[in-house]
């Protein structure tokens, strides 16, 4: 009956042994020193540390004298273990027969690496980075090869593997984890990324294909500020600059998306605008308001950035200006009226608030303006005086020629109609 266990065992051993490994090889060394790695449910296979392959030795659990395995098994310097489990982790000692030479491994479960998930992001027409995480967990030790190449078209076979295509390195950011970046890209080039994720148990590719116009997220907007607007109870001037990692702005401008509310509100009001600024006309009077603003590309290549940093705000308190026209016109008629009863008197420093519309245009185009309107005006005037003076001229020219007869006048002389005479002679009498 021992027999046929013992027969029985050395089979399993055997085939165990012919599952792990075909080449007879120990797994390659990770992580700490003496720590070697299998996936449970599977064969696992340790090697005595220090000990020339062939080497027969003797195995033990660490701090357990039943022998696991003696030199007679034919191993050599190896550990068979089949099929192992939870139970099976922790440390072995292993032993040369004379005691002299042996070591102790540590024996650690876990999974094979899964596919990796990948995206890309772009902050600028230049640049763009990859971001990974496994895609489960593996309790192992896990390094990451990165790289990336340019695609070509479909049909140019012969530039698969030109050297203008790749494949190149992708630079892991020492600084962040899962993380690595591409310099000089091309925008209108279309990029395929490669992470392959490597464990003791083996390794898995992922492949991603990225286009920068489809992938660009400008980083959020910067130096947001909310200031209250003297004499105008329902208005707020928020600014903001340009995200500092987008160096191409007199090129490639951006859109903002402006979002306000009062504190007490949960809703969002919404602007957009290519500015630097923008005011706000509907605020709340006396109530403190949280305002943010996101960038997107000019022309709706990728998606809109995160939402800045938020800045709050209260609109200046002061008498509620009537913002209208008929209202500006009432304002500015009733200071002319103070001015004209305070007399001439020195000009004194205002401590009222300005109650002047906010007039952002600048003041070179204003001149402009006003330059075209006095050219119009000149050329108008002078179209006018041409032609006057032209109507004068053929109406003169008109009186000076000698007239047409009439279109009824006889076409017989008097003097030849009968009875002529006879009316001259009466006349002569009568004379």
């Amino acid at each position: 009956m021992n027999s046929s266990c013992s027969g029985l065992s050395r089979v399993l051993v055997a085939v165990a042994t012919a599952l792990v490994s075909s080449s007879s090889l120990c797994p390659q060394a990770w992580g700490p020193p003496g720590v070697q790695y299998a996936q449970p449910g599977r064969p696992a296979m340790l090697c005595c540390p220090g000990v020339n392959s062939g080497t027969p030795v003797s195995w033990f659990r660490d701090g357990e004298s039943r022998l696991l395995q003696g030199p007679d098994s034919g191993l050599g310097h190896r550990l068979v273990l089949a099929q192992v489990d939870s139970a099976d982790e922790g440390a072995y000692v292993c032993q040369t027969l004379d005691g002299v030479s042996g070591g102790m491994v540590t024996l650690q479960l876990g999974s094979p690496p899964a596919r990796p998930k990948v995206s890309c992001q772009a902050v600028d027409y230049e640049n763009f980075s990859c971001t990974w995480s496994p895609g489960q967990v593996s309790g192992l030790p896990t390094r990451y090869l990165t790289s990336y190449r340019k695609k070509t078209l479909p049909g140019a076979e012969s530039q698969r593997e030109s050297p203008s295509t790749g494949p190149w390195p992708c630079p892991q950011d020492p600084l962040e984890a899962s993380r690595c970046v591409v310099h000089g890209a091309e925008f209108w080039s279309e990029y395929r990324i490669n992470v392959t994720e490597v464990n003791p148990l083996g390794a898995s590719t992922s492949l991603l294909d990225v286009r920068l116009q489809s992938i660009l997220r400008p980083d959020p907007p910067q130096r947001l500020q909310v200031e209250s607007v003297p004499g105008y109870p329902r208005r707020l001037l928020a600014s903001w600059a340009y995200p500092a990692s987008w160096p191409r702005q007199p090129y490639f401008l951006l859109k903002f998306r402006l979002q306000y509310r009062p504190v007490q509100h949960p809703a969002w009001s919404t602007v957009e605008t290519i500015g630097l600024e923008e005011v706000i006309t509907d605020a709340v009077a006396g109530l403190p308001h949280v305002v943010r603003v996101s960038a997107r590309d000019f022309l709706d290549a990728g998606t809109w950035s995160a939402w800045s940093l938020e800045a709050w705000g209260t609109p200046s308190a002061g008498p509620l200006q009537d913002d209208t026209p008929d209202g500006r016109q009432a304002h500015k008629q009733q200071q002319e009226a103070g001015a004209q009863e305070d007399g001439p008197t020195s000009p004194r420093p205002s401590v009222q608030p300005d109650s002047r519309p906010l007039d952002h245009r600048d003041p070179t185009e204003q001149v402009a303006v006003l330059a075209s309107l006095g050219i119009f005006s000149f050329l108008g005037l002078a179209v006018g005086a041409l032609a006057l003076g032209l109507w004068l001229r053929l109406r003169q020219d008109g009186k000076d020629r000698p007239q047409k007869p009439a279109f009824l006048a006889p076409m017989i002389p008097v003097d030849k109609l009968p009875g002529i005479p006879n009316l001259q002679r009466t006349q002569e009498n009568f004379s």
